[in-house]
């Protein structure tokens, strides 16, 4: 009498097989992230310094310098530890000219961003009618839809 014994387990060539695919997928993959990721960044930090903007305009309306001005900033790790009321730069920085009626809202990324986009800065600029405007260093694939280059 003769026994069937069936198979059991994988040969070496079918998991060869499936780590280079899990290899070519991970290549592709990979990538792909890293610059999900930059363009996230770039979007939250324009989101979070576009935050300031009314705080700038209540501390404009009523004559209160950037020194003096209570900004409601809650620091953030894609910029680094900044103190807008004259702490270490590492970040964030406000200018209020109530002489020419403008401002501006210049945050440089690092602390956790992506090296992608570490060293870049992104602007808001309000011109003397009231207008803000957004404008960024960053390449063009990381750059949020409202925000322009500013080179």
């Amino acid at each position: 009498m003769k026994i069937n014994h069936a198979q059991k387990g994988f040969t070496l060539i079918e998991l060869m097989i499936v780590v280079a695919i899990i290899g070519i997928l991970a290549a592709i993959a990979i990538p792909q992230y890293q610059d999900y990721i930059a363009r996230s960044q770039v979007s939250r930090v324009m989101s979070e310094t576009g935050s300031i903007r009314t705080a700038v305009e209540n501390c404009m309306m009523n004559g209160i310098s950037e020194t003096d001005c209570e900004f409601g900033w809650s620091n953030s790790n894609l910029l680094g530890v900044r103190d807008l009321q004259g702490g270490a730069n590492a970040g964030l920085d406000a200018t209020i000219d109530s002489a020419n009626n403008t401002a501006n809202l210049t945050a440089t990324f690092g602390g956790n961003a992506s090296s992608a986009i570490s060293g870049d800065t992104l602007q808001w600029n309000r011109d003397d009618t009231g207008s803000w405007t957004c404008s960024t260093d960053v390449e063009v694939k990381y750059r949020p839809a409202g925000c322009s280059s500013s080179s």
